[in-house]
């Protein structure tokens, strides 16, 4: 099978590489193995400087890679130079925590001596998605291999060059051969990866259908998994909300990567009266967002990764409307190009409301009070983040608890940075990257005792 990556704006295609054999596939998994063995001895410190190498090779080559992302999943290019440094960046994170986290951590019993440490457990397998393209990878892979563990990427179909060029940072950055590799095949060989000996956990970024069938396989084998799937954010905005600076996030909590992020705002909860001043001034701010070329800085909005994307973002408008929900701006479609479209009166039952919208889709809904907004915001198979906009910050912090979801932000869009844990609930998926949690999602935490 030849994969070809397509370019989204013009219908070009930016390269195609060809699926690997059975033979090939095996031959990368006894590397991986092989790899492990002498990896897991370099010492942290090494790993560490080798993982801010790392970090060094994604600033010095931000225009190469940021150029291949833009050209092969649409994303403007002035927030595909953004997605890369915020790479360099985790690579920074952990080159100078890992040896504070991994250290061995004291507990005092009966023992002499008593102890956790913390070893690497092996290969790890990534199946990453494409809507931003380095980033999902490299916040596996900086804490993953700085851990002492080894890494295999099965990257979308459609990001293949950008999974190429990955693998060479670490090349570039002098990591041992065998430590990250890249796998070129299709679904069907994925059971083969994950029940290999070489592969010990399996981590998933990517759809809640993709998530339940590789939870399915690793539990089959019994491998760890960590699951970061879709997302249904709810932003809430209470009367009393500074209301030009809640657009104005709002604005880049919706329309970031074209709305194609599974932490995006997506429903948005306006409680009393602020439902009308707040529409009219997104209303405003969406039409000022220029769409065009993702390779000219002066673009705002570039077409959505794939046709049927944009498709489905379309009969999802389409249905909402049939439901009742009123269309203030935008709702057309051209190819790949999806306009940015706000959706009034949205309510339970509509699309626009129960589902994850990937795309520059802005849904408005009226609550009658901070109570209602929260139960509105609650009422949602997803759970992975949440923002609050008010004037009242300390009354918004006590009330995180009303919130399920794996993330509470006040007065700032729901975003990852590396100092924070990152994931979700309910059907969001499990476990946690980022952060020291990070780094522990792949380690034997094995206790020590001597008496």
């Amino acid at each position: 099978m030849l994969f070809k990556s397509i370019n989204p704006y013009n219908g070009k295609e930016v390269g195609s590489h060809r699926e690997q054999t059975e033979a090939e596939v095996l031959a990368t998994l006894t590397r991986t193995k092989t790899a492990f063995e002498q990896w897991r001895k370099v010492p942290v410190e090494k790993r560490a400087q080798l993982m801010a190498r790392a970090g060094q090779v994604l600033r010095d080559n931000v225009e190469e890679y940021a150029r291949m992302i833009t050209l092969e999943m649409g994303k403007p290019i002035t927030e595909s130079r953004g997605e890369v440094n915020k790479c360099a960046w985790v690579c920074d994170y952990y080159a100078q925590h890992a040896v504070e986290f991994l250290a061995d951590e004291v507990i005092k019993t009966d023992a002499q001596n008593s102890f956790v440490r913390h070893d690497p457990i092996g290969g790890v397998l990534a199946i990453m998605p494409w809507n931003f393209p380095f980033w999902q990878v490299l916040r596996f892979a900086a804490p993953t291999l700085t851990a002492g563990n080894v890494g295999i990427l099965k990257h979308a179909s459609n990001v293949l060059g950008c999974a190429s060029q990955i693998e060479s940072v670490f090349q570039k950055a002098g990591f041992p051969d065998g430590v990250f590799q890249n796998l070129v095949m299709s679904h069907d060989k994925t059971e083969t990866v994950i029940a290999h000996d070489a592969i010990k956990a399996v981590t998933l970024t990517g759809s809640e259908r993709a998530g339940m069938s590789i939870a399915e396989i690793a539990g089959r084998h019994l491998k760890k998994s960590l699951m970061e799937l879709g997302g249904n954010n709810a932003f809430i905005v209470w009367e009393d909300a500074d209301l030009d600076k809640s657009v104005q996030t709002a604005l880049t909590a919706r329309m970031l990567n074209c709305g194609q992020s599974c932490i995006a705002a997506k429903r948005f909860i306006l409680v009393g009266e602020v439902y009308d001043k707040f529409v009219s001034r997104f209303k405003e701010g969406v039409s000022k967002l220029k769409s065009g070329d993702p390779m000219d800085d002066a673009t705002h909005v570039g077409p959505l990764a794939r046709i049927d994307l944009a498709d489905e973002l379309q009969q999802q408008i389409r249905k909402s409307v049939e439901h009742g929900a009123q269309l203030l701006i935008g709702g057309n479609q051209q190819g790949c190009y999806h306009e940015p479209t706000v959706l009034g009166e949205v309510r339970p039952g509509m699309p626009a409301f129960d589902e994850e919208t990937f795309g520059p889709l802005a849904a408005m809904i009226r609550a009658r009070d901070e109570d209602e907004a929260f139960a509105l915001s609650e009422k949602s198979t997803f759970g992975l983040g949440v923002t609050v906009c008010t004037t009242n910050v300390d009354r918004a912090a006590a009330l995180a608890g009303r919130v399920s979801d794996g993330a509470y932000f006040i007065n700032e869009l729901v975003k990852s940075d590396p100092r924070l844990p990152f994931g979700g609930t309910k059907r969001s998926g499990y476990g946690r990257e980022l952060a020291r949690d990070g780094i522990m999602e792949f380690v034997n935490r094995k206790t020590v005792y001597v008496k």
